[in-house]
């Protein structure tokens, strides 16, 4: 088997990194994969809040609840 063939594998690689998460609202986020768990409650530094691609508001250090979570993608 692969050493990245698992999805928390694949977020473990981009933990460092920008990320953009989409939730089921239809809300975005771009920020810093800081932190995340087996549910995918994810942390993140820098963040912001994006709609139509421009960006909302800075909100800094956020947390969000894994099920909320439809799309993690690099930013």
């Amino acid at each position: 088997m692969e050493t990245e063939s698992r999805p928390l594998d694949a977020l473990n690689k981009a933990r460092g990194s920008r990320v953009l998460l989409e939730l089921k609202n239809g809300k975005q986020f771009v920020g810093t994969l800081k932190a995340f768990d087996i549910h995918i409650n994810t942390v993140l530094d820098d963040a912001e809040e994006r709609e139509s691609g421009e960006t909302k508001r800075k909100l800094g250090t956020v947390f969000v609840r894994g099920d909320t979570i439809i799309l993690i993608s690099p930013a």
